[in-house]
């Protein structure tokens, strides 16, 4: 009896037959790897930035809200959860105008603007007095 003889031409075909199916797949990996490097984890991170920029703002922040209406932070209230403890309230004050003060959502403000430092590389001349 030959010991050859106890494996068929069916199973040398089929581990051929799985590498095929393995290099079928390799594309949608490769494809889901590009989707998740340039799109999904960007996404995340901007969230992730956004998140904390909403949970920093503090009053005298200049904020840009989703309907394009700058204002000035005027009031974080802080309320009570159901543990007791003080967190910031999903409800900030904002004045938009002189003595115009409106509640938006925290979650409606999409921008906080960082004032900008003047780029004037001269030295300030001080006045002879």
């Amino acid at each position: 009896m030959n010991p050859f003889t106890l494996i068929t031409p069916a199973y040398a075909q089929d581990v051929s037959g799985m590498l095929g199916s393995a290099t079928q797949f390799a594309p949608l990996v490769l494809i889901f790897a590009v989707f998740y490097f340039l799109l999904i984890r960007p996404q995340q991170q901007k969230q992730k930035e956004m998140k904390g920029m909403l949970s920093a703002l503090k009053r005298g922040d200049k904020v840009v809200t989703g309907g394009g209406i700058l204002g000035v932070v005027q009031k974080v209230p802080m309320v009570q959860d159901k543990d007791g403890k003080q967190i910031a309230s999903n409800e900030i004050e904002v004045e938009i105008a002189p003595n115009l003060r409106v509640t938006v959502l925290r979650e409606t403000i999409t921008s906080v603007i960082k004032p900008v430092a003047a780029n004037d590389t001269r030295p300030v001349k001080e006045k002879a007095s």
